[in-house]
């Protein structure tokens, strides 16, 4: 048995470094959290459910309810993700399965990452000078209101913000199947699309759900870019296609501008409710892929 090896006082001072910034993201992560929750309960206390039940929201004669934010942020979200899913999915077939090495995959790679930092503004601002005029000619061709500017418009920009996040993770999830699970199926005869489709997929699925998760969890608390194309109406929407709210925009549009306490409060209680809906969508998407990483490795 070997004896123990002493740290010196540069290990120590190293490893406690690093518990200390751990504890240190820790510690501000619970301060976010019990600020918001601080500046957010008036509200909590006096509107209760309704807050989240009712639809009428009005600064000026304090009537608070955030339901048409609510089904905004939701309407713009998921169908945002069901937009993005077939292109991330085959962006992450291709860049996984068939083109891990090489000059095009490294063009596709640096292209992703690219479309990953573009920040948000300037999606927005693409949104309205490009996306917009070709939604509201479309809206013209079948014959409806033609806004432009709405909760389709804003799920289109979403969608293109998010792919890059779920085609990265679905990339690398794909990559850490087995070579051995593969080389199997083909010594038996399958076809590269019988092995893709039974094989790697199967074996894959859980990270590629993971990914989603968390490209789903991006695009709840996305702020600008929606800001900028949604329409920015607190009413409840009629269509996909008409103008609405999220919970981020409306505390973009109005945080400043508030001068009421319970309309302040009722602002940081959207943003407390995003606080924990991201968090708690992280949280599930992490533990996904790590148990991926687990039953690969």
């Amino acid at each position: 048995m070997q004896p123990r090896k002493r740290q010196t006082i540069g290990e120590w001072i190293f490893k406690a470094s690093l518990v200390l910034s751990g504890g240190l993201i820790v510690a501000v992560l619970g301060l976010m959290c019990l600020t918001l929750l601080t500046h957010a309960w008036p509200s909590i206390v006096a509107l209760k459910w309704k807050f989240v039940t009712t639809n009428t929201w009005d600064p000026i004669t304090s009537t608070f309810g955030a339901e048409a934010f609510v089904i905004g942020t939701l309407l713009t979200s998921l169908l945002a993700l069901f937009i993005s899913l077939p292109f991330s999915l085959s962006v992450s077939i291709f860049l996984g399965e068939y083109a891990q090495r090489g000059i095009l995959s490294e063009v596709f790679k640096a292209m992703i990452n690219m479309l990953a930092g573009i920040p948000s503004v300037i999606y927005g601002f693409w949104g309205l000078f490009v996306l917009v005029p070709w939604i509201r000619t479309f809206q013209i061709w079948v014959g409806i209101p033609p806004f432009g500017i709405g909760i389709f418009t804003a799920a289109l920009i979403l969608a293109l913000m998010i792919i890059p996040y779920a085609a990265a993770i679905g990339r690398d999830v794909i990559a850490m199947v087995p070579n051995e699970l593969k080389e199997g199926a083909y010594s038996l005869g399958a076809t590269r699309m019988e092995v893709l489709l039974t094989i790697v997929l199967p074996t894959a699925r859980s990270g590629l759900f993971a990914g989603t998760l968390l490209s789903f969890g991006r695009a709840i608390g996305e702020t600008m870019a929606v800001t900028m194309v949604i329409g920015n109406s607190n009413l409840l929407p009629t269509s996909i296609f008409a103008p609405g709210n999220t919970m981020a925009s409306v505390i973009a549009n109005e945080f400043s501008e508030a001068t009421n306490a319970i309309h302040v409060s009722s602002l940081i209680e959207l943003a407390l409710y995003l606080f924990v809906i991201t968090a708690i969508i992280n949280i599930i998407g992490k533990w996904i892929i790590q148990r991926t990483e687990v039953s690969h490795g």
